[in-house]
Order: C-alpha cells, then sequence, then structure tokens
C-alpha cells in the first residue's frame, strides 16, 4: 500500500467513499500500473504490481512496422491465420503489446467449407518484454478424428455448395458462424456464413478477428460417418437431410445474433 502524490490527490478529492482508476507512484518515483484508489480513513491508497515493459509491433505476413515498448500490468502476443485458396500465400497477422484492459488467453482454430482454414492464438504473460518470443508458425496438419461435420462458406454473391468434411486434430465440434462488418456495427450488415469443423474453444464466440470482421459462432452436433444404406444423395453429393440442414443453421445463427 502506498500513499498517492499531492497532485493526484487533489484530482481525485471528490471522489470520496467511491474507487477509481488510476496511475500512481510510490517513494523513490517507481511508476506502478493501473490499479485501484481506496478510501480509507480520509487519505487515498492504491495497491497495484509494478508495471512491465512490453514488446510493440503489428505485422502482416511477416512484413512488421517499428517495434516499440509500452507499459501495462502484463502483455500479449496475438496470431491470426488465414488460408484460403485465393490467398496462396495465405494471411498472417501478428501484433504484440500492451492489453486494453484484462489481458485473456484464447486459442481455437477452424477449417470450413472451401477449402479456408482459419487460427487464433492470444497469449498473456506478466514478466519484463515477456512477449519477445517470435509466435509459432501453423502446425503440421493432424491425423483424422473420427468426427464428421457439414462443411460450408459463403460471402455475398458465391453460393454455398455443402459438402461432408472429416475434421482432424483437436476440431471435435462442428461449428456455424457469421460474420459481420465490426466497423459499420450493424448486424445485419453479412459477409461471410460458414460452418465445419472446430475446437472447442470455437465455440460461442462474440469478438472481432482480421481487424474489421465481427464473428458470432455455436457449435451444433456433429454428423455420424456416411452409410451407404442412407438416403440417395442429391446433386450436391449428400443426403436432402444434410442439404437442407445449411439454411437451418444460417437462420438459427441470425436469430441468435439478432437476439
Amino acid at each position: 500500500m502506498v500513499s498517492l502524490d499531492q497532485e493526484l490527490f487533489h484530482y481525485i478529492l471528490g471522489l470520496r467513499g467511491s474507487m477509481k482508476k488510476c496511475r500512481c507512484q510510490k517513494e523513490g518515483g517507481a511508476t506502478l500500473a493501473v490499479s485501484t484508489i481506496i478510501l480509507r480513513n480520509e487519505s487515498f491508497y492504491c495497491s497495484s504490481k509494478e508495471s512491465l515493459t512490453c514488446e510493440s509491433s503489428s505485422c502482416i505476413n511477416g512484413d512488421c512496422q517499428t517495434s516499440s515498448t509500452c507499459e501495462a500490468s502484463s502483455c500479449f502476443s496475438e496470431t491470426q491465420e488465414l488460408k484460403m485458396p485465393e490467398l496462396p500465400t495465405g494471411l498472417t497477422l501478428q501484433k504484440k503489446g500492451c492489453p486494453v484492459g484484462e489481458c485473456t488467453g484464447l486459442a481455437f482454430s477452424a477449417t470450413l467449407g472451401g477449402q479456408r482454414t482459419f487460427r487464433y492464438d492470444q497469449q498473456c504473460c506478466d514478466g519484463d518484454k515477456c512477449n519477445h518470443t517470435g509466435m509459432q508458425p501453423s502446425q503440421v496438419p493432424a491425423k483424422e478424428n473420427g468426427v464428421w461435420c457439414l462443411a460450408c462458406y459463403m460471402e455475398a454473391g458465391m453460393p454455398c455448395i455443402p459438402t461432408l468434411l472429416k475434421c482432424t486434430g483437436n476440431e471435435t465440434k462442428c461449428v456455424s458462424f457469421i460474420g459481420t462488418d465490426a466497423v459499420s456495427n450493424n448486424p445485419l450488415s453479412v459477409r461471410v456464413v460458414g460452418t465445419g469443423c472446430a475446437t472447442e474453444s470455437a465455440c460461442n464466440l462474440n469478438m472481432i478477428v482480421l481487424e474489421s470482421m465481427h464473428i458470432h459462432s455455436f457449435c451444433s452436433s456433429r454428423f455420424s460417418e456416411p452409410s451407404t444404406t442412407t438416403s440417395a444423395p442429391d446433386s450436391t453429393g449428400l443426403p436432402p437431410t444434410s442439404t437442407s440442414t445449411v439454411p437451418v443453421l444460417i437462420s438459427l445463427l441470425l436469430l441468435k445474433v439478432l437476439f
């Protein structure tokens, strides 16, 4: 517990009995991380860990802006990796820096229709320049795990042709997602809709990825391995019941986003 300096005391003098976020100093001038002010016996105090120095950078496919540093109570490193036929080299976004608010680690991956894969990995640490270590490259394709999911990917003006997809590795869930324009903040500004295999951590997401896309996701029951005794397939190569599932999943996801 350390006393706040005189200038900060005057700034928060009217906050008696309340709590407020601030930066404070202890004797010797060492800066402390953002912390909570507490009123106790008419004196203000703050309790906090010393702030950390984090590396800060932003890279697209290995092309990085000039690195700098920042100070916070924790550091983060983030990798987003998108692979699709239209981008032979793929798209990899990497960031390091100081989190806005509390840092929460999250890692997930998904394999969708149209040979599209997406991987997201955000890690948090609490040591000086602890986010210096380079981020791990995409892993070698994993083995099939016995799970089948309906796969589809649809953008504006592009039809969705569903296929049955064999899931691999830790992608043991069947996921459906919708991506809207994060800039417009309009739930009806749909950019992409997709289904496929995903890790369990990809279920029930509500977040921004690739800088400008707001995604919502949910997981549904997986499909059984195709059987030769099922009903005759239609022009897509799937039983009619599988094909008709796609618009149902998309409709449910739109309802989830809107309400």
